[in-house]
Order: structure tokens, then C-alpha cells, then sequence
């Protein structure tokens, strides 16, 4: 028994039912669904049926009790025939290598886009769905926050995939927009856990630069932090420099700061979206536990692992206890704390803006320069520089609708 192919394209104004009698009428006939794809703009319908029907009779009805059916609903009915040869090689490229890459940015415009794609075609990628992740937005109401964010589902073989990323930096250099590329298997799509450095990414200042101004240091103590973060002194060295210069500074002081850090904007809207759907947490910073303590029973961060000072009789003695936390320690305790909850260390996010943040993005199974200097930047797998630490949500693939459940 003979078999055609038929491709059905629908499209018009979405209404309920569509789907429904569409497929009564391809039931009736015994016809097989080979694969089905829907997609709306702007309460616009774009629908598609690949079926399979029996050659003769059956095949010229069909065909014609669809028409007449998308007639009385109201749309237009579009059929390409398939041939078997047609539809076999579409099935083979199912076997191919498949990514995901993720647009971001306050808005985005049609030349991001334009060029985003163009690096793909290059590459004889093919797209396979493109999906918004953020809500829609109003041409008259003013965002206080905007934000916009697309998915690329791609599909192909790419031979050289540090030339394809270095390209996306391009353009996200050049146009100002976020372009985050990952491949598309089982770790992306089961994360269990994000660490977070905290000074400059979980928060918005550098607290040991904080702590110097009120010493009256700061000029110093700043100095030395900004060649450290761009990777022009070590950081052990610098470290102790600073701390040094610390000396003799009250409790109390910090105290204050605690209590005053600015949090991140959409620091909140991701962690408390991570808890709801079951990520542990962790800050692996270079700054200190007093502070890395508070942000923990603020914001509900399962580990901290940070430098602890050194304190006696309620002033700061310009010392430290323990074990410097650099980058390197950073990484040793991302995986100490893969194999406490028994993960795989694909399954991880890591997510800073210094020098020594690059051991433990580079670690990650997905590592995010958070509004990073040039040299993490250019060292990290993704970066996030136009909008917020909710941004990572996005990157997870996450729509808006499933992150304000949590609101």
C-alpha cells in the first residue's frame, strides 16, 4: 500500500478549537501525524501537520475536507507534497549536534537579530524554533526595567566552535547586546546548582574598597583591588596588602555596612526563582563571611565559602584566619560541593566579574561574566553586561511566566 506525504500550513486569527478539528479531519481518514509545530504573534496562528495518508481516495479527500473545514474556521490552508527521499533526509539530521543560543538585552533590534543569524547561516546551521523568553512589552507604559530575550534552537555541525563564540562576542561588543551559546544535552537542561562571587556580582560594591574609605585608606586599598580584578597582581598578595591596611578598623563599622549592602538588581528574582525550583546556591567570594553570613540569611544562600577576618577585642587586627580564598580556591570548593550533592560538575553555574572568577567559570559547566572586565569577558563561556543577575534565568531558558509564579 502506497503512502503520501502532505505538509499542511495554517495560519490566520488564533481562535480555540482550531487544533481540534483540524485533526478530527485528518482522524477520519486514518492519516498518520509524522510532526506537528505551532507558533502565535500577536494572536496570529502559525500552524503545521506533517501527515502521512494513504495513496487514492483518501488522499484527494482529505485534502479537500481540510480546505473546506479551514474555509468555515476562518484561516488559510497551505499543502506541499513531500516526497519519501524529502522526508527520509529530514529525518537523518535528527541526529545532529544541537545548541542553544540565547539573545539578551534591554531591547533588541532587528540588526542584532540580523546579524546573530547571519553567523549562523554561515556556518550552514539551521534554526529550528526561535522562542521569547520575556514578556510582552507596552509602547506606552515606560519599563522601569527592560529587558528582552530570545531563544535559537540550532541544529548542525560546528568544526570550530571557538571561532563561532568568537564571532557572538563580536557582535555583543559592537551592538551591545548579550549573546550566550551552549550546547543543547541533558546538563543544560538539569542544572542543580549556581555559585555566585559576591563582591561586585551578588552585590554591587567592593566591600574591602568600602571598608578602606571608612578607614581612610580608600585610595590605596582601591588601587591594589582594581590591578587584582584586572589580573595584574596576584591575588594572594594583593590580599594580605589590603588587609594590612585595614588595621585597627571597629566591629561596628561593619556592622553598618552589612546592614547597607546594595543588592544587586534581579539578585532576588533569580535566587528566590532558583529555590522555588529546587537549584542549590552558594557564594565562593574573595571578600569575607561577615558579610557573605549576612547576604546567606538575607537572601537564603545554601553555602558560603569566603575569607574570615580576623577580629579581637572588637577592632579589626588586619589579619585573617584560615586559608586565603583566591580563584584556585574557588574552584577547589565548587567541586567539594559538587560531590556534597552529588552532582556532575556540567550541571553547575558559576557566576563573577574578576580575574579571579575565571577558575571556577572555566570549571562551570556554564560560566557568566556578570558586567565583567574586558579579560573575564573575553576568558568566560557567556557573559551578561545589559541587564540584571536575573538575566542567568534567561540562560536556563526560563520564560517570564515561570519566573513570576515566583513573584
Amino acid at each position: 500500500m502506497t503512502k503520501d506525504i502532505f505538509l499542511l500550513n495554517i495560519s490566520g486569527q488564533d481562535k480555540p478549537g482550531l487544533t481540534s478539528s483540524l485533526t478530527n479531519v485528518l482522524s477520519h481518514y486514518g492519516a498518520k501525524i509524522l510532526d506537528i509545530g505551532q507558533a502565535n504573534i500577536h494572536d496570529t496562528l502559525s500552524l503545521g501537520f506533517l501527515f502521512e495518508i494513504e495513496t487514492g481516495n483518501k488522499s484527494s479527500a482529505v485534502l479537500k475536507d481540510l480546505l473546506f473545514k479551514a474555509y468555515e474556521l476562518g484561516v488559510k490552508a497551505k499543502f506541499t507534497p513531500i516526497s519519501l527521499e524529502n522526508y527520509e533526509n529530514w529525518v537523518t539530521l535528527q541526529g545532529k549536534d544541537r545548541y542553544i543560543v540565547t539573545i539578551l538585552g534591554e531591547q533588541l533590534t532587528a540588526e542584532q537579530i540580523s546579524k546573530v543569524t547571519q553567523v549562523i547561516s554561515d556556518k550552514n546551521l539551521n534554526i529550528d524554533a526561535i522562542k521569547r523568553l520575556t514578556g510582552r512589552t507596552s509602547l506606552v507604559k515606560e519599563d522601569d526595567y527592560p529587558r528582552a530575550s530570545i531563544q535559537l534552537s540550532i541544529r548542525g555541525k560546528i568544526d570550530n566552535k571557538a571561532e563561532f563564540t568568537e564571532k557572538f562576542m563580536q557582535i555583543s561588543h559592537d551592538l551591545d547586546v548579550d549573546i550566550a551559546f551552549q550546547e543543547d544535552n541533558i546538563y543544560r537542561r538539569n542544572r542543580r546548582l549556581v555559585c555566585f562571587d559576591m563582591d561586585s556580582t551578588l552585590i554591587q560594591t567592593e566591600v574591602i574598597d568600602e571598608l578602606a574609605e571608612l578607614a581612610g585608606v580608600g585610595a590605596q586599598v582601591k588601587a591594589i583591588t582594581e590591578s587584582a580584578m584586572q589580573g595584574e597582581i596576584d591575588f594572594n598578595q594583593s590580599f594580605k596588602r589590603r588587609m594590612k591596611l585595614l588595621e585597627g578598623l571597629s566591629e561596628d563599622v561593619l556592622k553598618n555596612v552589612a546592614e547597607n549592602l546594595p543588592i544587586t538588581k534581579g539578585a532576588k528574582r533569580l535566587i528566590d526563582t532558583l529555590k522555588t525550583y529546587g537549584f542549590k546556591t552558594a557564594i565562593l567570594s574573595g571578600g569575607f563571611t561577615y558579610f557573605g553570613y549576612y547576604l546567606q540569611k538575607k537572601l537564603g544562600i545554601d553555602y558560603v565559602y569566603a575569607n574570615q577576618l580576623e577580629i579581637k577585642n572588637g577592632v579589626l587586627t588586619g589579619g585573617y584566619l584560615g586559608e586565603i580564598v583566591d580563584g584556585n580556591k574557588k574552584a577547589e570548593y565548587l567541586k567539594e560541593i559538587v560531590k556534597k550533592e552529588g552532582i556532575h560538575i556540567n550541571q553547575t553555574i558559576a557566576v563573577g566579574d574578576g580575574a579571579n572568577d575565571l577558575p571556577m567559570l572555566n570549571l562551570a559547566g556554564l560560566g557568566i561574566a556578570f558586567h565583567a572586565k574586558p579579560k573575564v569577558k573575553n576568558n568566560a563561556q557567556s557573559s551578561i553586561s545589559s541587564v540584571g543577575l536575573d538575566g542567568v534565568l534567561y540562560l536556563l531558558g526560563y520564560h517570564d511566566r515561570h519566573i513570576d509564579l515566583v513573584d
